[in-house]
C-alpha cells in the first residue's frame, strides 16, 4: 500500500562539462547553452550562479516559459515559439537528440551542446558546482568564491539537510497524497526552518562570512515561499514574512546584486498554479502577495560579513 509520500525522481544525466573534458565535453566559451525557466527554483540557482560569476558572455542562456505540459518546457517567450539559438520549440527535442528513447523527466536547468543540439546534462546540483570550479578560467574579475575548498565540507553538510527538508521538503508536503505523509513533511520542513533561523540569528550567511553555494540553494526556495508554498503546498504554519530571522536573511540576499534581479514572481506563480492542476484544478493564479516588502530594510549588515568576500558584485 502506498504511504502517500512524494518521491522525487533524481535520475539525472550525469555527464559533466569539465576543464579537462574527461566526459567528452570540455569547457569552451560559446559552445553550450544553459536552458532555464525563471519559474523553477532548481533552474533559478544556475541563473544566480552564472550571473554572480560573470559567465554571461561565455555561456549563453535560453529561457523557457513558466508553464509546460507533460512533454516538456517550451520556448513560448521567444518570437515564433523557438529558442533563437537552438531553433527548437521544446526542450524535449534536445534530450531526444542525444537519447532518442529518453524516458526520465525533461527538466531545467539543462545545458545543451549548441553545435549538435543535444543535451549534455540536467544534473542541477552538479551544474552550479561545476560553474564555480570547472569554469573558473572564465570567471569575471572579482567573482566570488561560492564553493571555497576550506568550507566545502560544511557547505555540503548544510546543502544536504536543506535539500531534504526544505528545497524538496515543500514538494513533499505539497504533493503528499495522504494526511500522514503531508503532516510528516510539514513537520520536517518547519523543524528545519526553525533550525535555520537559529543558525542565522547571529551570522549573516549560512557558511562563512560571505555568500556561498549554500545561500544560493536556500534562497530560491525562500523566494517562492509566501507566493507559492505557503498556500499552494499547504506549508502554512507561518509565512516567510512571519519568520523574522529568515525573512531578514532572504531580503538581504534579494537586495544583493545577482539574486533579486533573477526573480520573476509573476512567472513563479503562473507555473505552480497553472501547471499543478491536481492541486489547483481551476488554474486561477493568485494576485498577491505584495512583493514590495522584499525591498524594505533588513538590518543584516550589523552582523558583519561581506557578500562577495574579497570580490565585487556583478554589474
Amino acid at each position: 500500500m502506498s504511504s502517500g509520500e512524494y518521491t522525487r525522481d533524481q535520475r539525472y544525466i550525469a555527464t559533466r562539462i569539465t576543464a579537462d573534458g574527461r566526459d567528452g565535453y570540455p569547457v569552451e566559451p560559446g559552445r553550450y547553452r544553459l536552458v532555464v525557466s525563471r519559474a523553477c527554483p532548481w533552474a533559478n540557482r544556475a541563473i544566480i550562479v552564472r550571473r554572480l560569476l560573470g559567465l554571461e558572455d561565455v555561456l549563453s542562456m535560453g529561457v523557457a516559459g513558466p508553464t509546460h505540459d507533460e512533454r516538456s518546457w517550451t520556448f513560448d517567450l521567444d518570437p515564433g515559439g523557438r529558442d533563437p539559438v537552438l531553433g527548437i520549440e521544446r526542450l524535449q527535442e534536445a534530450f531526444f537528440k542525444r537519447f532518442p528513447t529518453y524516458e526520465k523527466g525533461i527538466t531545467v536547468p539543462a545545458i545543451v551542446d549548441v553545435s549538435s543540439g543535444a543535451v549534455v546534462t540536467n544534473d542541477f546540483a552538479q551544474i552550479t558546482i561545476d560553474l564555480s570550479l570547472e569554469w573558473a578560467a572564465f570567471h569575471r574579475p572579482g567573482a566570488p568564491q561560492l564553493y571555497p575548498e576550506s568550507l566545502r565540507a560544511e557547505i555540503d553538510e548544510v546543502n544536504e539537510v536543506v535539500f531534504k527538508d526544505v528545497n524538496n521538503g515543500v514538494y513533499r508536503a505539497g504533493f503528499a497524497s495522504s494526511q500522514d505523509a503531508y503532516e510528516k513533511a510539514y513537520q520536517r520542513l518547519f523543524d528545519r526552518l526553525d533550525w535555520l533561523s537559529a543558525r542565522l540569528a547571529d551570522r549573516r550567511y549560512l557558511v562563512g562570512d560571505s555568500i556561498t553555494e549554500a545561500d544560493v540553494r536556500l534562497f530560491t526556495t525562500l523566494a517562492r515561499f509566501d507566493a507559492v508554498y505557503h498556500g499552494h503546498f499547504k506549508c502554512n504554519r507561518s509565512k516567510l514574512s512571519e519568520m523574522p530571522v529568515l525573512w531578514a536573511y532572504a531580503r538581504d540576499l534579494f537586495q544583493t546584486p545577482g539574486f533579486g534581479d533573477t526573480i520573476d514572481f509573476g512567472q513563479i506563480k503562473e507555473h505552480y498554479y497553472v501547471v499543478h492542476r491536481t492541486i489547483n484544478p481551476t488554474g486561477i493564479v493568485p494576485v498577491g502577495p505584495d512583493p514590495t516588502g522584499w525591498l524594505t530594510p533588513h538590518g543584516r549588515e550589523s552582523l558583519g560579513g561581506h557578500p562577495f568576500g574579497d570580490g565585487t558584485p556583478p554589474e
